[in-house]
């Protein structure tokens, strides 16, 4: 299938990148099972609303990264829809609106089961889709992505999960946010490793291009060792059983990603940051997996 023959709005979409907004949810909802119990409907409309949120952030990107020239005809990533003339910026930008209004009416129901503390969940993490990329100051230029990544990929979405369905926020549900977050997070390392050069052109400060080309290739190896690191913290902790190690099985994945982001550049990058949402999928069903088996272990 060519580009031609995509929808541009599915392309605009960009589908391998909702492993981050589906995880975070699933280990959210696996900590709420051994915490007090999964409020299905609710942890459905936090999936919808996490989904939407990642759909509205992806569309943001895509138009102001178009207005503030960094795509360009040397862009080496996955073609933008804005850039490639197939979607105008002000229809991307009455989508990206209109997503996230369906996500704040999910926020509405989501806020009847838990209280008004999810309207303030919402309206952040809104105000941080558009401002990674938009704003007089947009955090994605000036080398924050990667903790914005972490604070609302990781902790708010796992933690907010769980209190969605159980008015709390475990231990459990804190330390098992941070593998989530990493690998989102080692996902945007990827991406900006790949687009150093040109970013770097643009005036685009990721971190990469503030620090280099090493010191990105040593922040996706830290990231991967933090996130393959907390398991055996959950466990030692005792806050679940040795099943919360079956992410461990995605470490020849990782290391051979570790490698790979580390040799290659330019578009051959692209399978390598695809290959990281992947790892992000398999990691954090197994940790989910695990912090619910390991749990019923536990109980027998």
């Amino acid at each position: 299938m060519t580009t031609a023959t995509i929808n541009p709005w599915f392309l605009a979409v960009r589908p391998k990148t909702l492993p981050a907004a589906v995880v975070p949810v699933c280990v959210g909802a696996a900590t709420s099972a051994v915490s007090g119990g999964v409020h299905w409907t609710a942890t459905l409309a936090a999936l919808g609303g996490a989904l939407l949120l990642q759909i509205g952030s992806n569309f943001a990107n895509d138009v102001f990264d178009y207005e503030k020239g960094a795509d360009t005809a040397e862009r080496v990533g996955p073609m933008r829809a804005v850039a490639s003339g197939l979607i105008s910026p002000q229809a991307m930008k009455r989508g990206m609106w209109l997503v996230f209004l369906v996500a704040l009416l999910l926020g509405v129901y989501l806020t009847v089961v838990a209280g008004p503390v999810i309207v303030a969940i919402g309206l952040l993490s809104i105000t941080a889709a558009i401002a990674y990329t938009g704003g007089p100051y947009p955090l994605g230029y000036n080398g924050l992505g990667e903790l914005f990544v972490m604070i609302f990929f990781g902790f708010v979405a796992v933690c907010g999960t769980q209190f969605v369905n159980t008015a709390s926020v475990s231990e459990l549900s804190v330390w098992a946010s941070v593998p989530i977050g990493a690998l989102a997070s080692a996902i945007l390392v990827v991406n900006n490793v790949r687009d150093e050069p040109l970013d770097r052109r643009v005036g685009k400060r990721t971190l990469v291009v503030r620090l280099g080309r090493q010191a990105g290739l040593w922040e996706y190896r830290l990231l991967l060792l933090a996130a393959y690191a907390m398991p055996a913290v959950v466990l030692g902790r005792g806050l679940a059983g040795p099943l919360v190690l079956l992410p461990w099985l995605t470490a020849p994945l990782g290391v051979t990603l570790a490698r790979r982001v580390s040799r290659e550049h330019g578009p051959s990058l692209n399978s390598a940051l695809a290959r990281t949402a992947q790892l992000l999928l398999l990691f954090g069903l197994l940790l989910a997996l695990g912090i619910v088996l390991g749990a019923r272990s536990d109980a027998h």
